[in-house]
């Protein structure tokens, strides 16, 4: 299937300067450059982003690369020298919206920090992600993922009662901190616009702590605790106080979800099963009367997966119109018809003709979709370019590289 042609996205015109390394920051500035905003990255001369040595590598660079900085140009800026520094906040004078994840207050030591910014473009838009919030007496400690996920209450409520609590599987505080970040930024974005626009209009600065943006997944956990002295534990596979919704394994070792905690899913379920006692029992007919026996109900769930393979225990569930699916790797995903008919992956190629596979952008837009105009570009691809947009000759520029600021 050929590619769509490139239209103009849902942000043509705006300019994003991403300042940051590794997830959080930069992918924030992703899903702008995503949906057609104009986003340059700043990266470090010689070895760039980190990100680009991470996991599995093609020629030398992160295949996660070619996801994460698609659509972004690549600048390399030494920002321990004034020169490199200078450039930088005539790029961040420039934008709409500034993105970075550096530690609280490196920014104001380059001169970049965002009253700064603020002092001479009042519109600026300025997104910081970190760990802990521009404020508090965390603020100055490095911000990881892995510590917003704990002590935003994620890792506590996932895992098993009888284990230590377990990570999820890809980097979830940074990505969802990132996506508070693109919340803030177009919330913003419509308050400037809305004020008077790029040049009267009021500008702001979005805060994203990564454990707050986690805190904020959390669900009922506050008023739970408050009102009822209630700590959620880890419950393993199952969804707490609403069963049964849990993971279960079938014959043939797959594993399945199945959903079947609405009171007449879980009638409709247990007939399936061929559980006639527990569809007629008046104790389970209602949720708050399942809880109280939900080890009952999962051990005769699970019996019954364990006699079916999973395509027959699918069928099955099915037919019943009891929610259930298969927990897919990335294989299930690759051939599953509705990830294609949805267009789910995209096909590209890397410099060398070498063909590569993406995952599409989302979410969908009717009118101004996303779109992959390039993948990651390579480190400093974008520098010349970039710098002769800002009034600089090609001697500058070659008298920059030669003194290492670039």
């Amino acid at each position: 299937m050929p590619a769509p042609p490139l239209t103009p996205g849902a942000l043509a015109g705006i300019k994003v300067l991403e300042l940051g390394t590794l997830i959080a920051g930069p992918f924030c500035a992703r899903m702008l450059a995503e949906f057609g905003a104009d986003v340059i990255k700043v990266e470090a001369p010689g070895g760039g982003d980190p990100i680009r040595q991470w996991r599995i590598l093609k020629d030398g660079t992160s295949l996660w690369w070619s996801v994460q900085s698609r659509n972004k140009k690549s600048i390399t800026l030494n920002m321990k020298d004034e020169r490199g520094r200078a450039i930088a906040r005539q790029l961040a004078l420039e934008a709409d919206i500034i993105i970075e994840n550096y530690r609280p207050g490196v920014l104001e030591k380059w001169g970049i920090g965002y009253e700064q910014i603020k002092a001479l473009n009042p519109a600026a838009i300025m997104v910081r992600l970190s760990g802990f919030g521009q404020t508090g007496p965390m603020k100055d400690q490095p911000g990881f993922g892995a510590i917003g996920e704990s002590m935003g209450g994620l890792r506590y409520v996932s895992g098993h009662a009888d284990r230590p609590p377990v990570r999820v599987g890809v980097s979830i505080g940074d990505s969802v901190a990132a996506l508070h970040g693109v919340i803030g930024a177009m919330m913003a974005l419509r308050h400037r616009d809305a004020t008077g626009g790029r040049v009267a209009g009021e500008g702001q600065m979005v805060d994203v702590a990564l454990y707050e943006a986690v805190f904020n997944l959390m669900e009922s956990l506050v008023p739970e605790f408050d009102h009822a002295g209630v700590v959620r534990e880890r419950t393993g596979g199952a969804l707490p106080g609403i069963v049964p919704s849990n993971t279960y394994t079938t014959g043939d070792g797959e594993n399945i979800v199945i959903a079947g905690n609405g009171d007449a899913i879980f009638k409709r379920l247990m007939l399936a099963m061929g559980r006639i006692d527990m569809a007629g029992d008046a104790q389970l007919a209602r949720n708050d009367g399942r809880v109280p026996r939900s080890a009952e109900i999962d051990d005769a769930i699970a019996a019954w997966c364990a006699t079916h393979t999973i395509d027959s225990a699918l069928a099955t569930l099915k037919a019943a119109d009891v929610p259930a699916g298969k927990i897919y790797s990335v294989r299930d995903m690759m051939s599953d018809p509705q990830f294609l008919a949805r267009e789910m992956f995209e096909q590209h190629h890397f410099s060398d003709g070498t063909p590569v596979k993406l995952p599409a952008i989302t979410p969908k837009l009717s009118a101004t979709p996303g779109q992959t105009r390039w993948l990651g570009p390579a480190l400093g691809q974008h520098t010349d370019e970039v710098l002769a947009s800002l009034g600089y000759d090609a001697e500058a520029i070659a008298a920059l590289r030669q003194a290492q600021v670039l």
